[in-house]
């Protein structure tokens, strides 16, 4: 069983909006924190954002900021990717990852234990 499971992703046409979710298959987060990265064909694993569940603080990409936001509703045990302004160049499969332990750092994807399976984002130009 995956433990992430992302939705939200499809095709859009550049300076369109898309809002992905990433939940806990069991239904219950038990993270320390939650990320969102991003591969693209035939380019690495890139770092978006991430945040800290229990405090709701928030890492970005520089490259990303002020179009993606990351958030996250505790109630519903789910984290979202919102990303405006979207740019061919955004185009990738997106991926929530997940850390249960303290330490490590918010930006690389080998600190983090648990990942989904991935949603596809498409920008049309």
């Amino acid at each position: 069983q995956v433990p992430l499971v992302e939705s939200g992703g499809g095709l859009v046409q550049a300076g369109g909006s898309l809002r992905l979710s990433c939940s806990a298959s069991g239904g219950t987060f038990s993270y320390n924190r939650v990320a969102w990265f991003r591969q693209a064909p035939g380019k690495d694993r890139e770092f978006v954002a991430a945040i800290r569940l229990s405090s709701g603080s928030t890492y970005s990409a520089d490259s990303m900021k002020g179009r993606f936001a990351i958030s996250r509703d505790s109630a519903k045990n789910t984290v979202y990717l919102q990303m405006n302004s979207l740019k061919p160049e955004d185009t990738a499969v997106y991926y929530c990852a997940g850390r249960r332990g303290l330490g490590g750092s918010y930006y690389r994807s080998d600190d983090y234990d648990y990942w989904g399976q991935g949603t596809q984002v498409t920008v049309s130009s």
